[in-house]
């Protein structure tokens, strides 16, 4: 599998993952205000994408080589 398509499945991944958990966020905190709430899934995004692209890489690479 060539490094395109790899970047690819990996972006999948990490991007699927990242706003599952940002739209768990969201509807755990129904009971706050709006701002705070998006602000807070803005910023859940973005943590879980930070975290997600290093560890979901690799293994995608060492799955497809």
């Amino acid at each position: 599998m060539n490094e395109h398509k790899i970047s690819a499945v990996s972006a999948f991944w990490y991007t699927g993952i990242s706003l599952t958990l940002a739209l768990a966020f969201f509807l755990v905190t129904s009971g706050y205000d709006r701002i705070a709430r998006f602000g807070g899934t803005v910023w859940v995004f973005i943590l879980s994408m930070i975290i997600t692209m290093p560890i979901i890489i690799p293994w995608i690479k060492k799955k497809y080589n």
